[in-house]
């Protein structure tokens, strides 16, 4: 064709129609939130809408690939400048894996949860599992962990006798100061903390914002911690009610629990375990008037030496109404719920396996003892049954639970099915480090805590403290590419009614302090000491890393004490006692703040993610459905920051001025929920972001 010759309308006619724009990647966007998969979490036979976005006249053809079928999909829908491509899909009983194929003229890629690709890489496919529904009321709820021996002592007549038995070869003892840090073998020391104290505090639980309350184990165990589990039938005593007291403690040169008759009495007696059971109850019943849920924490793995099952203590032998114990006699009816290595050693038998090797926690041998099994079934169909009525589970090291991979995967199917007969409505989730995937297949697991798709990433980049404080990496500390990378692989293994509910902490009883990360300094409590948690922290950070915690797909789990600015190196420095009277009302303010955006918003509980922009020590992502979007910008550097982010990303038309409202600023200099407003123009938001800081906005589209 000879241009030259053309008049000058017909150059134009023919310059436009042989102009093609450029692929635009950033405009294509898709997940498993509910505008762009309908129903989000779909009954077998049931049809699956499903949606892509593209920008607008901006590509050929868009397929659904899903296993080996291609499917081509239609134009349902255009507006705000983006094109709308969806299809139904008829679902059966089969997991569904799904990624798009996107055509724009000679551009040939691939779309899935790590964005738009040239390479096929299944593990970050989109998938359906039919049937797989989590409780709406764990979707994005906030939870709050409670180590209930150090969070209020409501009750003195039920706190630990100093001498009262012996643990690990040393007697108990009850600590008077209770701002006094922890010590070296925390275990044996008792601060007093029990439900009472809880229940007093409710108060201030509900006025934070708290929706689900996370209890560390409350069963009779005879350690602070507890995951050494002494009986699952009943509430320790030392936490409820101890309405028989008697007995004395051990002599001071005695060290044979068989002789104390003190916590014999308190923890064998009907009428304190009953008594301890009700108040329990009643104090469920109370949380939930409050519009409050309660998980329990479940350690199926492993029991403790002082069990009514082994004995080893002695503490049951000859108490009326308990049969003999494992290690007690060949013949008690309980021999076969542990592994024994030597036939020959009764009466008192100490060749058992123990978890880890540890002897005082004996491992539970569910493959050869069926009277176990059922009997654990029967105490996860029982706590989350009237009278108690708890809404989930907690799992302590789940994975680790038999002797081979095969069968904990079928105890936890029939252990989530019996919770649910029980209880329909009910959460379990489990402690799980590393990929869950298989245990997130709908039949077993709901969700983890999330340790790799929330904890280490965050710690990692606004720290640069690997979540224990044993490591520092400059290479990681503000590198926001490791923070998205580790992010998009981590988030892909998770489907969505996973993800929505994941415990998102920042803190727990196994890990160091967040806010003591922030001091950057690698040790323990035994090297460095208590007072060095507490110097050169940096509130600001740790309100950087709130903001996250409040605006991320999952629930956020508030660590006991973090939102009133406790330290502590990692265990037993992490389980200092709730500082009454000490608190940094600053930071409980603050957190309150944030609750509240959390839970007022609902993209920031079951909206969509997309990353926006990113640099060293800068991070913005934001939370979106179709009409409401939320930014988040982090600045994590010394120095203010002027950001210009491209926020017509989240679906934002660049043809009109759409104004974003502040909901919190945050930085070196303190908070402010100062109701700026920031005007977007095409699509761009302008937003001068303080240092070690971060800038919440909001619009709603007409």
């Amino acid at each position: 064709m000879n241009y030259e010759n053309l008049v000058d309308a017909r150059k134009v006619q023919e310059y436009v129609a042989n102009m093609r724009p450029n692929f635009n990647k950033r405009a294509v966007f898709s997940d498993e939130t509910e505008n762009y998969r309908t129903p989000v979490e779909p009954q077998p036979g049931e049809a699956v809408n499903i949606r892509i976005r593209t920008k607008k006249n901006n590509v050929d053809f868009v397929y659904l690939i899903c296993g080996e079928e291609k499917k081509q999909m239609n134009l349902v829908e255009s507006k705000d400048g983006f094109d709308y491509y969806g299809i139904t899909l008829q679902v059966e009983t089969e997991t569904i894996h799904y990624y798009f194929e996107i055509i724009s003229g000679k551009i040939h890629c691939f779309y899935n949860k790590s964005g738009v690709t040239r390479e096929v890489d299944e593990h970050y496919s989109f998938g359906i599992v039919p049937g797989f529904q989590t409780p709406d009321w764990a979707k994005g709820a906030v939870m709050y962990q409670i180590f209930v021996d150090r969070f209020c002592n409501g009750d003195a007549s039920n706190d630990v006798v100093t001498g009262e038995y012996c643990y690990i070869d040393e007697k108990v003892k009850k600590v008077e100061d209770w701002n006094r840090p922890p010590q070296a073998m925390d275990v044996r020391d008792f601060y007093g903390g029990d439900l009472q104290g809880v229940w007093d505090k409710l108060d201030y639980l509900q006025d934070l914002g708290v929706e689900v309350i996370y209890f560390n184990p409350v069963f009779v165990s005879p350690s602070n911690h507890k995951y050494d589990c002494q009986d699952y039938d009943y509430i320790d005593p030392h936490y409820g009610k101890i309405v028989a007291d008697g007995g004395e403690p051990l002599q001071d040169w005695d060290k044979e629990n068989a002789h104390a008759s003190k916590y014999i009495q308190r923890v064998t007696r009907r009428e304190n375990l009953e008594a301890s059971n009700d108040f329990f109850a009643r104090l469920v019943e109370e949380i939930h008037r409050r519009g409050m849920k309660v998980i329990l924490d479940g350690v199926f793995n492993h029991c403790g030496s002082f069990n009514k099952w082994l004995d080893k203590e002695r503490i049951y032998e000859n108490q009326e109404g308990y049969e003999k114990g494992a290690y007690i006699s060949a013949d008690s009816p309980y021999r076969s719920f542990f592994r024994f290595h030597n036939d020959r050693d009764w009466p008192y038998n100490p060749y058992y396996d123990g978890w880890w090797g540890h002897d005082t926690l004996p491992k539970l041998n569910y493959e050869d003892s069926p009277r176990l099994y059922e009997y654990i079934m029967h105490i996860a169909r029982k706590w989350v049954s009237p009278p108690y009525n708890v809404d989930g589970w907690r799992l302590d090291v789940a994975a680790d639970l038999g002797h081979s991979n095969e069968y904990n995967h079928q105890f936890w199917r029939d252990f989530r099915r019996n919770v649910k007969e029980a209880n329909p409505n009910a959460v379990i989730l489990a402690e799980h480090y590393g990929v869950a995937k298989s245990w997130l297949e709908g039949d077993q697991w709901e969700t983890v805590m999330n340790y790799d798709a929330f904890m280490e990433p965050v710690t990692w980049f606004l720290t640069g403290m690997e979540k224990h404080s044993d490591e520092y990496s400059e290479a990681m500390y503000g590198n926001s590419d490791c923070f998205i990378g580790a992010m998009n692989y981590h988030m892909a293994n998770f489907y969505a009614p996973s993800l929505m509910c994941a415990m998102n902490e920042l803190s727990n009883h196994d890990h160091s302090r967040f806010l003591t990360r922030t001091n950057h300094k690698v040790g323990r409590v035994g090297n460095l000491g208590s007072q060095a948690a507490e110097e050169g922290i940096n509130k600001a950070v740790f309100r950087e890393a709130v903001m996250i915690q409040m605006t991320w797909p999952g629930a956020p789990t508030i660590y006991y004490g973090d939102e009133a600015g406790m330290c502590g190196f990692t265990d037993p420095d992490n389980r200092r006692t709730f500082p009454c009277g000490r608190e940094d009302q600053e930071l409980i303010t603050y957190h309150k703040e944030m609750i509240q955006i959390h839970k007022e918003n609902r993209e920031l509980v079951t909206g969509s993610l997309k990353f926006l922009s990113n640099d060293y020590q800068l991070l913005c992502y934001g939370r979106f459905t179709d009409r409401e979007k939320t930014v988040v910008t982090l600045n994590n550097s010394n120095a203010t920051k002027m950001v210009e982010l491209s926020v017509w990303e989240l679906g934002i038309p660049r043809n009109k001025t759409v104004r974003f409202r502040q909901l919190m600023v945050t930085g070196d200099f303190g908070f402010s929920m100062v109701r700026k407003i920031h005007e977007c123009k095409a699509g761009v938001l302008q937003l001068e972001v303080p240092s070690h800081g971060g800038i919440l906005v909001r619009c709603v589209l007409e």
